[in-house]
Parts: C-alpha cells; sequence; structure tokens
C-alpha cells in the first residue's frame, strides 16, 4: 500500500491525517495543540507539528505529505532565515487601520481589480504595512515575506537558520500555492504577484515564496527529526481551500463551515472582483477559484451561550430546537470579537428584542444559533451577488454536527444542505494534495454525508435579523 499524509496547520492546533492513496481510507491520525492569542512565535508551529506526526505514527510507511495552514498570517525573516518577531495571526485586528489607509491610498475597486478583493485587516499586506509603522526597525530588516504553511513546508523541506536545518537559509527556496498568494492582497489572480502593493504595504521589496501549480512539488524531504529522507512534499494551500479539496467541491458547491471563525465559499471558474469589500476574490487549490467571506465569530458564539446558560452544546441545542423559529423576536447580533464581514473591527455583540415573553433560556438559546446562521448566510448573499450559483450547501465544522444547528440552518438558508460525516477536512484536503502531487493525477475519494436536512425556510428569522443591522 502507498500512504500520503496531510497536515492542518490551523488556529488553535495541528491536525495530521494519513490516507491509503489507492483509496483515501484514514489510516491513522495525530494531533497537537497551539498556543492561544492572535500573534504566535513560528517555532511553535514546528513543534506542534512533529509532535502531532509524532502522535500519528510517524512518516516511515509514508511516501508524500502536503501541509494545509490558517490563511493571511504574517512570517518575516531576515536575511539570515530567521523570525524577526512573532506572526501576526489572520484575527489580529490591530492593523485595521493600515487595511482603511491601503485603501484609500489606491481605492477599492483597484485593489479588487489588481487582487481580487479589498483588503481588511486579516490580509498579509496589511500587517506588512502595520509594521512598517508600528516596528519601522523590524519592517527594515525584512528580506522574505511567507505565511504559515509556506514557512512549515520551507522546514520541513531542510530549510531553516543556520544550525536549526540541514539545507539552511534559502530563502529563494520558499514555496507557497495560489489558494494562500490570493489571501496577501499583493498577488492578482493572473498569477502575478504585485510588487508595487508589497512595497506600498511593507516600505521595500521582499524575496516572496515561488506560487506552484496545484500539483506541482515542493521538492522532497531530507532526514530531521520531523520526517524521514525522501518524500514527495506538495505545494500546500490555505485552509478553505484545503477543505475544499478534502470535501471534493466542484463548481456549484459552496461550503459553510463553522469553526473558530466562519467561512463560506465556492468553487468558480472564474474569479472575481468585488470593489465593496463583501467578498473575497481567492483562487482555490485546483486551479479554480474561491470567492468566500469570512465571519470572526462562529462557534465561539455558541460557546458564549452555553457558558451563560450553564449548558453544554447539546443542552444549547436541546434548549433551542424547544422554541419557536425566530426565538420570539429575540435577536443576537454576535460580534463578539469584531468582526470581518461585515468589516467592523470594533464591534461588540448585541443582545435585541429584549421583553418579558421573550427572554427565556430557551429563546436565548436559539437566538445565538439563528445569529451566528445569519451572519453567514448574509455571506452567501454577498457570495451569490458576485454571480455565484448555490446549488448545494455543505455544512461543515464541528459545530455543524449539532442536529439543533442542522435543523435550524435549513430554516435560515434557503439552499438545499448536506452534513458530510465529521472529519479534518482541511488535512483531507492536503492529502489529496500529497497524493495529486505523487502521481500526477488529482484522487476522487468518497465524502460521506451524515445529515441531509429537509429545507424549512422560515423568513422571519432573517427578517429580524435584517432588521438590527446598522444603517
Amino acid at each position: 500500500m502507498t500512504y500520503v499524509a496531510g497536515v492542518d496547520s490551523s488556529t488553535q492546533s495541528c491536525k495530521v491525517v494519513v490516507r491509503d492513496a489507492a483509496t483515501g481510507a484514514i489510516v491513522r491520525t495525530g494531533r497537537a495543540t497551539h498556543p492561544e492569542g492572535t500573534e504566535v512565535d513560528p517555532a511553535a508551529w514546528w513543534d506542534a507539528l512533529r509532535a502531532a506526526i509524532a502522535d500519528a505514527g510517524g512518516l516511515d510507511d509514508v511516501a508524500a505529505i502536503s501541509i494545509g495552514g490558517q490563511q493571511h498570517g504574517m512570517v518575516v525573516l531576515d536575511a539570515e532565515g530567521r523570525v524577526i518577531r512573532n506572526a501576526l495571526l489572520w484575527n489580529d485586528t490591530r492593523s485595521a487601520p493600515a487595511a482603511r489607509d491601503l485603501i484609500a491610498e489606491f481605492g477599492a475597486a483597484e485593489l479588487a481589480r489588481r487582487t481580487g478583493s479589498v483588503p481588511v485587516a486579516s490580509f498579509t499586506a496589511t500587517k506588512l504595512r502595520w509594521l512598517r509603522d508600528a516596528e519601522p526597525e523590524n519592517a527594515a530588516r525584512v528580506a522574505a515575506v511567507a505565511l504559515p504553511h509556506d514557512w512549515l513546508t520551507w522546514r520541513l523541506l531542510g530549510y531553516g537558520p543556520e544550525g536549526e536545518a540541514p539545507l539552511g537559509p534559502r530563502l529563494d527556496a520558499l514555496v507557497t500555492d495560489r489558494s494562500d498568494a490570493s489571501g496577501t492582497s499583493y498577488w492578482s489572480p493572473s498569477g502575478d504577484y504585485d510588487r508595487e502593493l508589497l512595497i506600498a504595504a511593507l516600505g521595500h521589496d521582499a524575496i516572496l515564496p515561488r506560487v506552484l501549480g496545484p500539483a506541482e512539488r515542493a521538492g522532497e524531504t531530507v532526514a530531521t527529526d520531523a520526517a524521514p529522507a525522501g518524500l514527495v512534499v506538495g505545494p500546500g494551500a490555505g485552509d478553505n481551500a484545503g477543505a475544499g479539496l478534502g470535501l471534493g467541491a466542484k463548481p456549484g458547491d459552496v461550503v459553510v463551515s463553522i469553526g473558530t471563525s466562519g467561512t463560506v465559499f465556492a468553487v468558480t471558474t472564474d474569479p472575481i472582483a468585488d470593489e465593496t469589500g463583501a467578498a473575497a476574490g481567492f483562487a482555490d487549490a485546483s486551479g479554480n477559484f474561491l470567492p468566500l467571506i469570512a465571519t470572526l465569530n462562529a462557534a465561539r458564539v455558541l460557546d458564549a451561550a452555553a457558558r451563560l446558560l450553564g449548558v453544554d452544546h447539546a443542552g444549547l441545542g436541546d434548549l433551542a430546537l424547544a422554541a419557536e423559529p425566530g426565538s420570539a423576536g429575540l435577536v443576537v447580533q454576535p460580534w463578539f470579537e469584531g468582526e470581518r464581514t461585515p468589516n467592523l473591527p470594533d464591534a461588540t455583540a448585541t443582545l435585541f428584542g429584549m421583553t418579558l415573553a421573550s427572554t427565556t433560556r430557551e429563546n436565548l438559546a436559539r437566538a445565538a444559533i439563528e445569529g451566528m446562521l445569519c451572519g453567514l448566510a448574509d455571506g452567501l448573499d454577498a457570495v451569490r451577488a458576485q454571480g455565484v450559483v448555490a446549488e448545494r450547501l455543505l455544512l461543515i465544522g464541528g459545530a455543524a454536527q449539532n442536529a439543533a444547528v442542522a435543523a435550524i440552518a435549513a430554516q435560515v438558508f434557503d439552499a438545499p444542505i448536506e452534513v458530510p460525516e465529521p472529519g479534518e477536512y482541511v488535512a483531507l484536503g492536503a492529502a489529496v494534495q500529497a497524493a495529486w502531487a505523487l502521481t500526477g493525477t488529482r484522487p476522487e475519494w468518497d465524502v460521506p454525508i451524515a445529515a441531509r436536512p429537509a429545507p424549512d425556510t422560515r423568513p422571519v428569522i432573517r427578517e429580524q435579523y435584517a432588521a438590527r443591522r446598522p444603517a
């Protein structure tokens, strides 16, 4: 048998999945945690990758590996390949003013035309502008800029600072893929970096990772304590693009992911350029495109509601299903950590519609779920506004397995919903990519479906939520 491995280096943890290259069957898995916070020393990701690989039984019998990772983060390297400062993660919003500055300088329409997206605080270019303005001495030292999956791939291939990596600090060996490059705000859907935008952000030019094609090999591993020599290394991908591969998503599919953050993304054959900034025009990991919206507040909304009500997630679902659609007028606007879609980095959450009759535990539980899903449904509208047709919604993420979330989703969304079996779809997609790089052919592995909730659209839910939207 031939085995391949996929990695998901996410915000919270690193997951490794080993699959049979012929059938896609999961052979074994491993996991390790990441530090909390919105800035992290990338060394913690490398430690977690090695620990997760060990937890998965190692890679001695594996032929190829690829790494999916959280999109957008900023890893800045000096000329010796050393990390200059902690990486800023996608959910670090300190760069929101920098995003506004870049938009003021170039114009939203021009940025959308050149990069497919209007930058927000999540995007790498805004973090580089923040670095230039807030830490000019660090900015001046930057010789290369990478994203989390780029840096981990580089380290896995044996590169890094002298004394820490067998092949040394070859910055020109950095590689990435279209999906992650498209989230930087200095890469064009035509396939080229926009150096003017990079310089406007950082203040000077720098080495950027070479952008690989969907099945192109990044290289092969050398012997380290992470991997044996000779493994084929795939190009890697941003997390959402990796999940799209893992789900086998094709044009007509829209993925709604409810994790730490929420995302709505579609696979399309043509790029978009939304100058309103509502939808980002990313690329996917298969050669297509990935119009996407992201919300900062997803499963954590349910965490907060469950804590407040003194129940676990199952108990929250039971309470919610005991209330009527619309929660008797109670509406949760769930912007607990600011928000990205809509772009309100300083927003806070609000509870509307409290009366003596509506303020019950059941209504509060349901309003939390409805509010979270309405934010994602607004995102679906933004993606549809770019010409995307939603033939099928694939609902994934830990919260999607809650029966109440799936049932209420069928009342909030107006398209057929399927809930795939629980799985680490970013890591599973990275394994697809590893097999593709190994064999030259994209595998077609089955994705089991756990539920198909019957359509039950209740317009009152979104009507109430829309009525509370800021003008």
